[in-house]
Parts: structure tokens; C-alpha cells; sequence
């Protein structure tokens, strides 16, 4: 069973830093894409930011560039977000989600896939991330 896995939200003050994980089970991440969303009570889901399955791109929406970075390791099974200088603002409940390499994925750009969401197929249980002073 392909399961995906948060962990690493919490409680912390403005400015400071979290690093997100998403843990991968019952398959192998190397053949998806995978983004960061995150989604507030009554609001839509947003596009964090996603990479490719080789890393070699990535997409930001404009609100965090600068300030988080995603990055994975497939050799772990694991890719995260380090989310830095963080504001009330990013105060969310943060999901992965893995896209595999078919259509629609294999044929969008990994920032088409991160604003439209197109393709994901396998979504963690969220983490909550919580700015506050």
C-alpha cells in the first residue's frame, strides 16, 4: 500500500525554522514527482513548492521563495521542506504528494504540476504548522 507520511510541523515563534519530511512507504519515490501543499479551513489548496523526480527542478510559489528550500533523498525514501524566516502567514496544515511518471504529470512542468496539482495520486495525512508568538 503506498503510503505517504508528514512529520516536523509544530508550534513556532516568527523567524524561526521547521524542516518537513515526507516519508515515502510501499513504493519507491524515485519514479514521482513530489510537492508540498498546504491548505487552510474553507480556503483552496495551494502549491507550496514541488520538484522532479531527479531534483534537478524545482517550482517556489512567490510568497516562499527565499525562504523555504525542498530538496529530497531518495536514498532514504525522504523528501523534505525547510521552511526558514517563517511568518504568521504560512500558519497551515502542510501536505505531500507524490505524482508518478505518466500522464498528466509526465508531460506538465514541475511548476504547472504544483499550481494545478494535476497528477498527484498520493497524498499524506498533513502536518500542522503553526506561526505564532
Amino acid at each position: 500500500q503506498l503510503q505517504l507520511v508528514e512529520s516536523g510541523g509544530g508550534l513556532v515563534q516568527p523567524g524561526g525554522s521547521l524542516r518537513l519530511s515526507c516519508a515515502a512507504s510501499g513504493f519507491t519515490l524515485d519514479y514521482y514527482a513530489i510537492g508540498w501543499f498546504r491548505q487552510a479551513p474553507g480556503k483552496e489548496r495551494e502549491g507550496v513548492s514541488c520538484i522532479t523526480m531527479s531534483g534537478g527542478s524545482t517550482y517556489y510559489r512567490d510568497s516562499v521563495k527565499g525562504r523555504f528550500t525542498i530538496s529530497r533523498d531518495n536514498a532514504k525514501n525522504t523528501v523534505y521542506l525547510q521552511m526558514n524566516s517563517l511568518s504568521p502567514e504560512d500558519t497551515n496544515v502542510y501536505y505531500c504528494a507524490a505524482a508518478p511518471a505518466k500522464a498528466p504529470a509526465k508531460f506538465l512542468t514541475v511548476q504547472a504540476l504544483c499550481i494545478t496539482g494535476l497528477g498527484f495520486d498520493s497524498w499524506g495525512q498533513g502536518t500542522q504548522v503553526t506561526v505564532s508568538s
